[in-house]
């Protein structure tokens, strides 16, 4: 299914659980929500704010 993608952020947001250091997605692009994959990578070079199609 196609869906538009709005970027906010760039790179994850990096949380603490217990000891363990978390990264969650922020850009919408993961395979493996919500946690990072490094798919944010691929928007380097896009204008924070605007919408993708």
């Amino acid at each position: 299914m196609s869906r538009l993608v709005r970027h906010d952020a760039e790179g994850p947001a990096i949380v603490m659980v217990g000891e363990k250091v978390v990264a969650v997605c922020q850009c919408g692009l993961s395979r493996n929500k919500p946690f990072c994959d490094g798919a944010h990578k691929a928007t380097h070079g896009e204008t924070p704010g605007q919408i993708y199609v």
